[in-house]
């Protein structure tokens, strides 16, 4: 099967012929999401209003631990390791920095790289995979019934036509159109107003990858593209103006300069624009037979740089229920713990960047003296500043486990050595379960496309059956051939 990046594409016009999924919104959720289905077997259709180019005007410069985890199932991290630069430290605010050196983890760093990075290894990856691609077609509204969704639809001509899906998912970003569809609102509320953006030239490079810092109401940040030009991201709290006010860049350099001490030489700016950021979730993940992905689903301060990664992360979540709802191995009630997972971490990132926002733009004496109190703690308690570091880099979320589960059911699995010299992360991929036990267990023919079965590379007894997206979905601590049978029976189908 392959890939296609026109905007039509001969004998793929979708008219009343339903595809099983249609994915709106070509950005990073989108693209793996799309990839995965494809992957999986499943035809998918990504649908995109812009044309079909790769934007380097992103905000996203950053990928972290949990999320590499998940691009490496997908055999994508090496090579984004090689183009980007990993840092081991990430500087919040004043003085208080996370080392991430010591994380369980493949990937004890966050990796610094633009987001068009990651948005071509995906395209690759989908294009490979078989995903059909209808760029400069813009979604305009869609109705459900019991079979289906119907979206309606402008042409790259500008004629309206109709497409229709078994599922649909929105990953259209903060306005997104589907949300508006569906009728979800989208509760929130601006915590940044009039932040600048440039693309510029420095005269003197900064020391570190990222550069971030706060005094009074400037905040600046800074990150190399690796071209000689650098992203910079700043703020002051006193300039609230609209997003389509000119900016200069004598204001770009005023902001840095009272945010980190200088404007470390800035010229030849290639970008300007503003934008404001906004802290917002929507109640609802899932309306029917349509769902919301990514921004589409939650927008959030840039603090701790999550927002790529958080929909990462939920189109690794929602990809393979999909596939196994769509290729009639698991019940439709499997997508509803979509919601039920993704929705408490979307809500705990909010909470998160809010708090780490808040606290680097203190001025009042009782948030600066919490400040202070909270970079000690940092400093002194070890539990409390891994718990920081496991919901920044997304590594110490874990999900809900039914009532009377084993107590691994829910947890991230980390990449472990598996019998035979491989390790989970390769026997995830291809959107499989992995079965770990202690023994050999055959896999059935049926099963054998969805399913490896592994075997521990240490001694240890515990059987576990992992998810696609490396999640636990049973285990026991002592199990036979009829115990297994039947968690591969209930889980895989």
């Amino acid at each position: 099967m392959t890939g296609t990046t026109g905007n039509r594409t001969p004998g793929t016009d979708l008219g009343p012929v339903p595809v099983p999924v249609l994915v709106v919104g070509a950005g990073p959720t989108g693209l793996l999401l799309a990839g995965d289905l494809a992957v999986a077997g499943v035809p998918v259709t990504l649908v995109e209003k812009r044309p079909h180019r790769i934007s380097n005007l992103s905000r996203a410069f950053a990928l972290h631990a949990r999320t590499l985890e998940q691009l490496d199932t997908r055999d994508l991290a090496d090579g984004l390791e090689a183009v980007g630069r990993p840092l081991d430290r990430l500087r919040l605010f004043g003085r208080l920095a996370l080392d991430l050196g010591a994380l369980p983890s493949r990937f004890p760093h966050v990796l610094v790289l633009p987001q068009y990075e990651v948005e071509a290894a995906l395209e690759r990856r989908a294009v490979k995979a078989g995903v059909t691609f209808r760029y400069e077609t813009e979604v305009t509204g869609l109705t459900q019934d019991a079979d289906g969704v119907t979206v309606r639809a402008r042409a790259p001509d500008g004629r309206p036509e109709s497409l229709r899906a078994a599922y649909v998912v929105g990953a259209d970003g903060m306005r997104s159109v589907v949300r508006g569809a569906v009728g979800l609102p989208f509760p929130g509320r601006s915590v940044i107003r009039s932040v600048v953006l440039a693309d510029v030239r420095l005269a003197e490079p900064p020391k570190s990858l990222l550069t971030v810092n706060a005094v009074g109401d400037a905040f600046a940040f800074l990150a190399s593209f690796g071209d000689g030009y650098y992203r910079v991201i700043a703020w002051r709290r006193s300039t609230a103006v609209p997003d389509d006010a000119p900016l200069g860049l004598d204001e770009v350099k005023e902001i840095t300069r009272l945010a980190l001490g200088g404007d470390l030489g800035m010229h030849d700016a290639r970008w300007m624009s503003r934008f404001h950021s906004d802290e917002r979730q929507a109640p609802a993940y899932r309306v029917g037979r349509v769902f919301l992905a990514g921004d589409a689903a939650h927008v959030h301060s840039p603090a701790g740089g999550q927002g790529m990664n958080t929909g990462l992360q939920d189109a690794a979540n929602l990809s393979w229920k999909l596939a196994q709802v769509v290729t009639g191995h698991a019940p439709e009630a499997l997508l509803d713990t979509y919601q039920t997972e993704r929705h408490p971490v979307g809500r705990s990132v909010l909470r998160s960047s809010g708090g780490i926002l808040r606290l680097a733009m203190a001025r009042r004496p009782w948030t600066l003296a919490l400040r202070a109190v909270l970079v000690t703690v940092l400093d002194k308690v070890g539990p409390v500043r891994r718990r920081v570091a496991g919901q920044v880099t997304g590594i110490g979320y874990r999900y809900a486990a039914p009532r009377g589960a084993h107590r691994l059911v829910g947890a991230r699995v980390p990449d472990v050595a598996l019998a035979g010299g491989g390790r989970l992360h390769e026997a995830l991929r291809g959107g499989r379960f992995v079965l770990i036990a202690p023994r050999a267990h055959p896999v059935g023919r049926d099963r054998s496309g969805r399913l490896t079965a592994e075997r521990w590379a240490s001694g240890r007894r515990t059987a576990v059956l992992v998810r696609p997206d490396g999640y636990v979905a049973w285990a026991a601590d002592t199990a036979d051939e009829t115990a297994i049978e039947a968690a591969l029976a209930a889980h895989v189908g």
